[in-house]
């Protein structure tokens, strides 16, 4: 597979780093580019929740497009690295917070702040898509009003 980078905004062009193995599926730039048309001007100054990050392609995406803030959260220890890494190389590290935690547990807290995006893109085994959304739908908190849920799924 070809290298990751920003399709668009203030850092369009940069290439980022790709999670080491083969324990993430980073989006294709078609479907990147495809998810942000139709968000459109809805970008400029959201609040973005990228949960199962992974490389954090569409969070910076996101920051890249005029989002006020992004908060990245995986799991996976090497993940979360590459997150922070991207972050130092587009310099969005100031508008952004990178967890290593599991996305489900966190969706059971009580949030910091409600997200106007929020953007799941689970490993594709055990409907954990699914149950994301059951636990967002029993913490709406998560949510902003008239915020978006996006769910990458095969």
């Amino acid at each position: 597979m070809s290298g990751i980078r920003v399709i668009g905004g203030d850092v369009k062009g940069r290439k980022l780093q790709r999670v080491p193995g083969d324990s993430t599926r980073p989006i294709t730039d078609r479907v990147k580019e495809n998810l942000f048309n139709i968000l459109g001007g809805v970008i400029v100054r959201a609040t973005v929740l990228d949960l199962f990050a992974g490389t954090g392609s569409v969070g910076i995406e996101a920051l890249s497009r005029g989002a006020a803030y992004a908060r990245f959260v995986d799991l996976n220890r090497i993940a979360v690295a590459t997150v922070k890494e991207n972050l130092r190389l587009t310099g969005f590290e100031e508008r952004a917070a990178v967890q290593q935690r599991d996305a489900l547990s966190l969706l059971k807290t009580v949030p910091d702040r409600a997200y106007d995006i929020i953007y799941l893109a689970p490993p594709q085994y055990r409907e954990i898509w699914k149950q994301s959304l059951e636990s967002l739908d029993a913490n709406p908190a998560w949510l902003a009003s008239g915020g978006e849920i996006i769910v990458q799924i095969d």
